[in-house]
């Protein structure tokens, strides 16, 4: 018997070519495992090199914003004429303890220091419980006259900071309050920009979880101090910062309504250093590194709990 010859043929791998047709849409064939090396390799590299060149810069930028303050420091140890020396001195010198004698000798340094922590922290204590409820309530509460009270708030915000000082003034004057604690802190505790900020921070809290806690028969003060307050916590930090910073800079409220050197915050009492013939620089440069100090451990202790208060936020459901 003889096999046909139209009999087909098993398909073989080796003896037949097949093609295979790529379907529309699909994503092209991955490149040879040499090419895609390369291409990370390269991806790799120039992501390095864009984290060094930004390192670069953000030292360098560190290196210009810390010049000031190393200078002052500089300067603090050395006496008026070393500090206008030619070539200028770059090193610590041995004058740092004579600069402190002659500034407590001057201006009573040490009460000065006191007087300034007292007003910054008392300022920033009740500006930020100020600042915070009157924020809640323009955020959180609906009652007749909140978008004109909140516009007024803000309108505040244009008038300059120097034309509030004559009726202030003239206030403080009428009740007694000249040369006194309160009327260095009570007046601008209301701070227009602190309750925009806590204002913008409070609409992002979810509405359903105050009505919640109402509910559950929470009052409006526990459900402000634990429930909502602790979720705005970047936003409190900020505001610490702010408050702070504005009440230990302040130079031309306190020297206004503060008379007797007993009561002089630091900005007046270096203000007093500069006399018509003679000006101790040394000191001036001592009692101004001593007061870069305060400010420092307040902005990187809040820093910390701004960063944190940000990540928890990121992380929370």
């Amino acid at each position: 018997m003889s096999v046909s010859s139209d009999r087909a043929e098993p398909d073989q791998p080796g003896r037949a070519e097949t093609s295979v047709e790529t379907p529309e849409g699909a994503p092209p064939p991955a490149p040879p495992p040499g090419d895609a090396g390369a291409a990370g390799r390269r991806a790799i590299l120039k992501r390095r090199v864009g984290q060094i060149a930004m390192h670069v810069l953000l030292v360098i930028g560190a290196l210009v914003t810390l010049v000031p303050f190393l200078w002052i420091v500089i300067a603090s140890t050395h006496p008026t004429s070393g500090i206008f020396s030619r070539p200028p001195n770059l090193l610590p010198g041995d004058f740092l303890v004579q600069n402190l004698v002659n500034l407590q000798a001057m201006t009573g340094f040490a009460r000065v220091v006191f007087n300034s922590v007292l007003i910054a922290g008392t300022f920033t204590i009740i500006g930020v419980v100020v600042c915070s409820m009157a924020g809640y309530g323009l955020a959180k509460h609906r009652f007749r006259g909140r978008g004109v009270m909140l516009g007024t708030v803000l309108l505040t915000i244009m008038v300059p900071y120097h034309v509030l000082t004559v009726p202030l003034f003239q206030l403080m004057s009428e009740i007694g309050w000249i040369n006194t604690y309160q009327a260095a802190i009570l007046p601008f505790v209301a701070n227009a920009f602190g309750i925009f900020l806590m204002r913008q921070s409070f609409l992002s809290f979810p509405d359903e979880l105050i009505e919640a806690a109402r509910v559950d028969g929470a009052g409006e003060l526990r459900i402000f101090y634990r429930i909502v307050l602790p979720a705005v916590r970047p936003s409190l930090a900020a505001l610490v910062i702010w408050l702070f910073i504005f009440q230990w800079n302040n130079f031309l409220w306190p020297l206004l309504v503060l008379t007797t050197r007993e009561m002089y915050t630091i900005p007046v009492a270096l203000s007093s250093l500069i006399g018509l013939s003679r000006i101790d620089y040394g000191a001036i440069m001592t009692g101004t590194a001593i007061a870069v100090i305060p400010v420092m451990i307040v902005f990187l202790f809040f820093q910390r709990q701004f960063i944190s208060g940000l990540l928890g936020g990121s992380v929370r459901g």
